[in-house]
């Protein structure tokens, strides 16, 4: 019903605003007890389909990727959705309304989006309010630095976000590949990277003693537009840090392959969607092969079907993530990849 009936008239608007009327929508939907519904029709419980990655335990391996819902609005009402875990932000100390619009474009010859958001969200302590109360699904938290932040005083920032979410997240996201924050990516070089995963692994120890529990699941979200050796240098830092993985990829500022019209293809910003879905896979297949399994990755990048999926699984993904995917198919997507993978259990 998705794709032929709402996604048609959804995809007559501008991009943005798509968004958040459907945020008001499926707000609304659910207090009118619908959620029920949404669990009936989308949502598939089998013992076989739970995943335990690091020290967690995901009821399915399909999970939402950050940026969908930035400021957990809405992460108890997507779970109804069938994901296995949810994850909001990026969030920064902050909060900043990001690049001026226009800055989220559909690409739909290549079923991709364009977007160069700049992190925009209401800043960490609003949205750690909000995380405070019950929880129906697993959360990450999907951290990184305000835009007026110098890259040598990230760390704070990063530190800050950490602090504020500890209580109320299952597990952690140092996000420095986004494409969109001037300088960010600059944060992936091993030198600034390997001293701020540092110190991230401080702060977890910190804040585990003092809220008295264990440390959380601390990872790295990697852009597809590394090289082999940068890649080399993110397993060596991942052994040095002890941080517990890597989720492949972020968006790419490739715009090789594209079918759409030239205009759209020259806007600036991180591309997802089908034209990632090659890359995203080479990256997890090399990060796995290179760092001998030793830390799980979870793949997101280019996923629109269950077999996408499937080839993000076999080149030794634990878990996988979609949003562009979610966007194009429709929630429909979740049970698709979950009972394809009952089928093959």
């Amino acid at each position: 019903m998705y794709k032929y009936l709402l996604r048609p008239v959804l995809f007559l608007f501008d991009p943005e605003r798509v968004h958040h009327l459907s945020f008001s929508a499926i707000r609304l939907m659910h207090r009118l007890g619908f959620g029920m519904i949404f669990r009936w029709l989308y949502c598939v419980r089998d013992p076989r389909l739970e995943r335990e990655v690091f020290g967690l335990k995901f009821p399915n391996p399909v999970g939402l990727a950050a940026g969908f819902d930035k400021d957990a609005l809405l992460f108890n009402e997507l779970s109804n959705f069938g994901f296995g875990f949810v994850e909001i932000g990026t969030l920064t100390p902050k909060a900043q309304a990001g690049n001026p619009p226009k800055r989220l474009f559909r690409l739909r010859a290549d079923q991709a989006i364009i977007n160069r958001m700049g992190f925009n969200n209401r800043g960490v302590f609003q949205a750690a309010e909000r995380l405070a109360g019950p929880k129906r699904v697993l959360i990450g938290g999907n951290i990184g630095k305000n835009k007026a932040t110098p890259n040598q005083e990230a760390v704070k920032d990063y530190m800050i976000c950490f602090e504020a979410l500890f209580p109320h997240v299952d597990y952690f996201v140092v996000n420095v590949s986004s494409p969109n924050t001037p300088g960010l990516r600059e944060l992936q070089e091993k030198k600034p990277l390997t001293e701020l995963l540092r110190v991230m692994r401080r702060e977890n120890s910190k804040c585990a003693q003092i809220n008295g529990c264990a440390e959380k699941p601390l990872l790295l979200k990697i852009a597809p537009d590394l090289t082999d050796a940068q890649l080399r240098d993110i397993i060596d830092i991942v052994r040095e840090t002890g941080i517990d993985g890597v989720i492949a990829t972020n968006t790419t500022i490739s715009r090789e392959g594209l079918k759409s019209d030239m205009y759209m293809q020259e806007e600036t910003g991180g591309l997802s969607g089908r034209p990632l879905r090659k890359r995203a896979t080479e990256v997890i297949r090399f990060l796995v092969r290179e760092g001998r399994g030793e830390f799980p990755v979870i793949g997101v990048g280019g996923i629109h079907s269950a077999e996408d999926a499937l080839e993000k699984l076999e080149a030794g993904a634990s878990l996988v993530q979609i949003w562009t995917g979610f966007v194009y198919e429709g929630p429909a997507l979740v049970r698709r990849i979950n009972k394809r993978l009952l089928e093959k259990a």
